[in-house]
């Protein structure tokens, strides 16, 4: 398999963003051009996916450039079973994005492409990027598309949620570059693959873990670090929410995985309890605040707070079971979630308010609409046979091994979801219907497509999981023996389990 795939995937987007700039202002035009350049990461992301060789750890794709060679500084991108599946869900959303919401904007058309375009380079960037230096620079370039997205498509509250958003990530990623820094004076290196070689003073790698988690915890967003994200979600345009909250907030989870775990595996061992009990507080938390959201958009937003805990529980459990499960309800959530707030578009379209007490038998009125949602709801409550009751069951799963007393309360977090989603489907789909709804128009034809694109992904992992969990499980295999063996073997708080 060629190596040049990778910038292939990473920078077609960036050459259909120019293209875009340079074309007339014709709306339909620039937005076919769109769509057409963001299938040509999704047809190499699928390629990759079903070409992964099974079973072996290491980066089995990587290409390699010399960028600041005085200073040991390249061009390092590389796959291995951690980033692919995040690479197919971005390159998955960003096309069902384009389609959901594909007349939704109307102003700047043209400007709102090319950010769009320009923002899954940099996210794609993000996952595949093996030099540290490169791997900030493709996340601090996410922040600017999204920044504008937010100021100027979103709601009445936009910029207030845009500079909220920018301000806390950009107080992440200071601390992230002093650790990129500082693991540059320790190491002489800043390439991935030799610095899991490389041996850092142990007093410097407390810091550096606390820097970069801190970092990764900002993009999550782990409690209480999360105030940023209900404002940002509620202002965002559709495509954004959808963008913001099925790959953005991974970016935070991957780093966890990627940076966290694996170069600092003796911190990140002494360090789990800690970040588990975040992850629990999270999940109760979130849960608790979006059943008193009167904003469904609110409502979604809050719900991703507690459902990121999950991945954050499981992360943390350090054993197989518990990352397998985290790094698949990283898929299941960008696709749930994104689904969620493509729903919330289509309502607000009809009714331009998010308030649930202005609907009311939306599912008499909408009966397409309203199955496709019940299918959404269920897989975010993680009703067995859709890809949240994986993801979820193989957390608490690991969640159990490690310490049954936050498993079982992650536990009552599975229950509170369905409570709140449930509540929110008798209010928005059921009941009297109301004279503003039964003005409602039909499913259009993109809005379906999108919503249906989503929900075969959702019984697709949900009924048959293996080919994601397959791909991905030497290399959870490899990390997980890394921290636990690293020092010692065993150690009182992993309780001498394997």
């Amino acid at each position: 398999m060629p190596s040049w795939v990778l910038s292939a995937m990473v920078f077609g987007p960036l050459g259909g963003a120019v293209l875009v700039a340079l074309l007339p202002r014709r709306d339909r035009l620039l937005r076919t051009v769109a769509l057409l350049t963001t299938l040509l990461p999704l047809a190499l992301a699928a390629w990759l996916f079903w070409q992964a060789p099974q079973g072996e750890a290491g980066f089995w794709l990587t290409e390699r450039g010399l960028w600041v060679p005085a200073a040991g500084i390249g061009y390092h991108l590389g796959v291995d079973g951690i980033s692919l599946p995040l690479v197919l869900l971005t390159a998955f959303l960003f096309p069902v994005a384009l389609v959901g919401t594909w007349d939704a904007v109307r102003t700047r058309v043209k400007e709102y492409l090319v950010l769009l375009l320009l923002l899954e380079t940099a996210v794609l960037g993000t996952f595949l990027a093996l030099d540290l230096l490169l791997f900030y620079v493709f996340w601090e370039a996410v922040l600017v598309p999204m920044y504008f997205l937010i100021g100027l498509w979103g709601s009445e509250r936009r910029a207030y949620a845009a500079l909220k958003f920018f301000l806390f990530t950009m107080a992440g990623s200071v601390l992230m570059l002093l650790a990129i820094a500082g693991l540059y004076l320790a190491a002489g290196t800043l390439d991935f693959l030799r610095l899991l070689a490389a041996e850092l003073p142990q007093p410097a790698q407390g810091w550096l873990f606390a820097a970069f988690a801190v970092a990764f915890a900002i993009k999550v967003p782990l409690f209480p670090l999360h105030t940023w994200l209900p404002d940002a979600h509620t202002e965002a345009p559709t495509a954004g929410s959808v963008i913001l909250a099925g790959l953005l907030l991974k970016m935070g989870t991957y780093g966890l995985v990627r940076f966290c775990l694996t170069l600092f595996p003796e911190v990140a061992r002494a360090a789990a309890p800690f970040f588990m009990a975040l992850g629990v507080v999270g999940i109760l938390y979130g849960a608790a605040v979006a059943y008193t959201q009167p904003d469904v958009k609110r409502l979604v937003a809050y719900s991703s707070v507690s459902h990121l805990g999950f991945v954050v529980l499981g992360t943390f459990a350090l054993n197989p079971q518990g990352l397998a499960g985290a790094l698949l309800q990283m898929v299941n959530h960008g696709i749930s979630t994104g689904a969620l707030f493509l729903l919330v578009g289509v309502l607000y379209e009809r009714a331009h308010t998010r308030e649930m007490d202005a609907f009311g038998g939306v599912a008499r009125v909408m009966p397409t609409f309203a199955a496709l949602s019940l299918f959404v709801v269920f897989s975010s409550a993680a009703l067995p046979g859709t890809n949240g009751f994986v993801g979820e069951f193989l957390v608490l799963l690991g969640a159990f091994r490690r310490d049954p007393g936050w498993a079982a309360l992650a536990a009552v977090g599975v229950i509170l979801s369905a409570v709140y989603l449930l509540w929110m489907v008798q209010r928005v789909y059921f009941g009297p219907v109301r004279p503003e709804v039964r003005a409602f128009a039909p499913l259009r034809l993109h809005e379906g497509a999108a919503l249906v694109a989503l929900v075969l992904a959702v019984l697709w992992i949900g009924l048959y999981p293996r080919p994601w969990l397959a791909r991905s499980e030497a290399a959870v295999q490899a990390l997980v023996q890394r921290v636990v063996s690293v020092g010692k073997t065993a150690s009182p708080e992993w309780g001498g389990r394997p």
